[in-house]
């Protein structure tokens, strides 16, 4: 049985002491009171779409802030068989995320917008007891009242108001068989998220104090933020704040400015007002000395507050789709600090530093997730530029009908919904600084001339206006294609790509560095904010190093993410800590490692797991069964997986659930497997 995860100390240890049963037969006693039966049905009477869009107007600030968090949780979970769900303080489901086939399955059950599910319709659940014990709560398979829910898994915590009342509940609901032990921290992540963003936003007319041990924690969901009128009475704080103050609500509402950080409100704006004003030392209470900056009576806008907040979920599971949310965090990057000792990095450096200089485009190559764009931060960072802005343009990522107005901009009525007041254009906005054209590989045919034009005439025509506007920019480039193969074909333009590649560096895949213990060192001081201080178990190093790393230093980077929170109170990260989807990829690796010698083709090199590392007695990998007879020449992975596979079952009688415990796999991996099969 599932244990409970809990996050009030106290009531950790009574229920420790007492046992999950008891608590889940507290829950159950509960539902009974209030009339309910195990066998009832669900209520499929969801209230009406009038009814619910009202509802959702009625919760317009915690709609606003929650849906954008909403998403990126989704993304972090997707094609897991589940659903992130919003609710209002009652239980009553105001929006809902999830995979298709999950979906269908919550519908049989009512589990949608418009329904609600309080203990009172539902019994016991992770949404209507969370609400009503006021704390995150999990409720697995069959500790849910209702019969008919016990094949969820759900993972729910209480959103607060400013003022600790309880406005609404997030929640992660899935399939019992997909339970994941790191879901719940980041359910909390994103509620703590959310209130944080709720927080700026209610007092956006006021002087706030973000404040943190550590400077990097600043501009994190870890800051704590008071909040004080102008008189410099304190007028609130966010849970953060109060920990690292130990006050409670009441108590912090008795204090001022200078009694909870020794420092008057006069001399708080005359250090902040300055132009680029720089991280204040204060002293708290306890006599502990934190870094801190004051917003002083700015309002936010609730897209810009949930903007801000997105790139820091994505900081859980994949930064790079947030390039201004993490402008300040990555300018901090210069070429030094990407110098680990990696012998190929080092004569990128070097090579680098001899011409950046000399305005010469740069053209950096390399597989995804290998680090181009902190590449070119870097060099931006160390340019004579640095004090002008770095412009990102992801050329994959922008739909191919935008990419135009995105890179030159437009005039008014340029084209239907376009902006009132026309856009700049990313090219304009790079003026005086440096451009970074990524996955340059994908930029389609048509506008590879227009760019061409740009980079001789140094000139910039928005779309819609006949007037030419001077631009002054360094350029640097990045894609993972071969862009001379592309040329061959016809597909990318051989004067555009001689105009970019001034000097052509390429950067190493992941599994040929050498530097694998500095680099997770590294990636844990910067992006993984929530337990300072973390090691890495030697276990876990050597897997790293044996593993394939198809997502480069990014994956190493969510992965470390992952991990750090789930280690967070361990003080170390062990193998047990690292997320599911990669101990999968590494027993589908181990697989496909074991059966390919069987088709005459050793396995081996950066991506292999030798049976020294990892064989036949480590239970983090476990082995797969022997390998089938010798498949015909030139069968593929795909085809020896699937003949392992075929083999298992066979010894098992057809049992999927067997067979992955024979080869070492979870089941998801050989339903995926027998399901792309039959495509």
């Amino acid at each position: 049985m599932a244990r409970v995860v809990e996050f009030e100390p106290r009531q950790q240890a009574r229920e420790q002491a007492s046992g999950r049963a008891a608590v889940v037969a507290r829950w159950h006693e509960r539902a009974r009171q209030l009339g309910l039966r195990e066998q009832f049905h669900p209520d499929f009477g969801p209230v009406s779409r009038c009814e619910l869009a009202r509802l959702a107007d009625q919760h317009r600030s915690l709609y606003t802030h929650a849906i954008p968090v909403m998403e990126l949780l989704h993304e972090q979970i997707l094609n897991t068989h589940s659903m992130v769900i919003l609710t209002d303080s009652s239980g009553l489901i105001l929006h809902a995320l999830g995979d298709a086939d999950f979906l269908q399955k919550a519908d049989r059950v009512a589990l949608r917008p418009g329904v609600s599910w309080s203990e009172v319709n539902k019994g016991t659940n992770a949404i209507g007891t969370a609400i009503a014990d006021a704390r995150p709560t999990l409720v697995h398979g069959s500790e849910h009242f209702l019969t008919v829910n016990r094949f969820l898994t759900c993972s729910c915590s209480p959103i607060r108001d400013p003022r600790g009342h309880v406005i609404g509940a997030l929640d992660v609901s899935s399939v019992k068989e997909g339970y994941h032990a790191h879901t719940m921290a980041l359910v909390r992540m994103s509620t703590q998220m959310i209130e944080n963003h709720l927080f700026v936003e209610h007092f956006s007319n006021a002087v706030r104090v973000h404040f943190h041990l550590r400077p990097e924690f600043l501009g994190t969901i870890s800051e704590g933020i008071a909040a004080f009128d102008m008189s410099g009475r304190c007028v609130g704080a966010n849970h953060a704040a109060q920990l690292q103050l130990g006050l409670t609500p009441e108590l912090l509402l008795t204090h001022s400015l200078p009694s909870l950080f020794g420092i008057t409100l006069t001399a708080l704006i005359d250090r902040s007002r300055t132009t680029n004003p720089a991280l204040l030392n204060l002293c708290l209470l306890s006599g502990v000395r934190v870094n801190a900056r004051a917003e002083l009576c700015v309002p936010a806008t609730p897209l810009q507050v949930a903007g801000a907040g997105a790139a820091r979920l994505a900081s859980a599971g994949g930064r790079d789709a947030a390039h201004e949310g993490t402008l300040h965090r990555k300018a901090l990057y210069t070429l030094q600090d990407l110098d680990l000792g990696e012998p190929a990095i080092a004569s990128v450096i070097a090579r680098v530093r001899k011409v950046q200089r000399h305005e010469i485009p740069i053209m950096i190559l390399g597989e995804t997730g290998t680090g181009k764009e902190v590449l070119a931060r870097a060099i931006h960072n160390e340019s004579e530029r640095s004090a002008k802005p770095f412009v990102a343009v992801d050329c994959a990522a922008i739909p191919e009908s935008l990419v135009e107005a995105e890179l030159f901009g437009y005039e008014e009525g340029a084209f239907t919904g376009a902006r009132r007041k026309g856009s700049q254009g990313k090219i304009f906005m790079a003026n005086g600084g440096t451009l970074f054209l990524d996955e340059i590989g994908d930029m389609p045919p048509s506008l590879q001339t227009r760019l061409l034009r740009v980079l001789q005439e140094r000139t910039v025509t928005p779309l819609g206006s006949n007037k030419a506007i001077a631009v002054n920019i360094a350029v640097i480039c990045a894609t993972h294609r071969n862009v001379r193969e592309m040329i061959q074909r016809g597909e990318f333009r051989e004067d555009l790509f001689y105009r970019l590649n001034g000097l052509v560096v390429r950067l190493p895949p992941l599994r040929e560095r050498c530097d694998m213990a500095l680099l997770v060192e590294r990636v844990l001081e910067r992006e993984c904010e929530v337990a300072p201080g973390l090691t890495v178990s030697n276990e876990v190093l050597a897997l790293f190093c044996q593993y394939r790393w198809p997502g480069n230093v990014r994956q190493l980077s969510n992965v470390l993410r992952t991990a750090a929170v789930m280690a967070a109170d361990d003080g170390g990260i062990e193998l047990h800590h690292l997320p599911d989807d990669f101990m999968e990829d590494l027993r589908s690796e181990r697989l496909t490692a074991r059966a390919a010698p069987a088709a005459g083709e050793p396995v081996s090199g950066p991506g292999s797991i030798p049976a020294s590392e990892g064989g036949d007695d480590n239970p983090a990998v476990p082995p797969a069964i022997a390998a089938p007879a010798q498949p015909a020449t030139g069968t593929s992975l795909r085809e020896v997986q699937l003949a392992a596979i075929g083999t298992a079952l066979e010894q098992c009688a057809g049992n999927i659930s067997a067979a992955a415990r024979l080869l070492g796999v979870s089941r998801n991996t050989v339903y995926r497997t027998l399901r792309v099969a039959r495509l």
